[in-house]
């Protein structure tokens, strides 16, 4: 089963800590810890960006449908178009993976205060 746009905003803000901003003149950025971007959704819909393990980086863009993201692929950002080309679980995963990875890298006391879950 595939994810809908309004599924993943709404999986995005169920994050520890989410908020939602607009930036960019269309562009729904998802963050924590006031500025610390996790996933980026193009308010057409069309497209879904987020950070994957830099070990996994490659092995994601070369899978039909996903593609490093503009400015973000040396950060380890990849992108992928409408209808996403994964699973419901397996788009779940990665969206909690990319907040973790945007976590861990927060002051331990940030990180302790959003109560995350490893």
């Amino acid at each position: 089963m595939k994810m809908t746009e309004a599924q993943v905003a709404t999986f995005c803000l169920s994050l520890p800590g989410a908020r939602e901003d607009y930036k960019w003149g269309g562009v729904r950025v998802f963050s924590i810890a006031g500025n610390k971007m996790f996933a980026l959704q193009n308010l057409r819909g069309d497209s879904l960006a987020f950070k994957v393990d830099k070990e996994l980086f490659l092995g994601h863009v070369d899978r039909p449908g996903i593609h490093p993201a503009p400015y973000l692929a040396r950060a380890q950002w990849i992108i992928m178009n409408t209808p996403y080309p994964l699973g419901a679980e397996e788009l779940r995963g990665l969206l909690q993976r990319s907040h973790q990875l945007v976590v861990s890298k927060l002051p331990k006391r940030t990180q302790v205060d959003l109560l995350l879950e490893n």
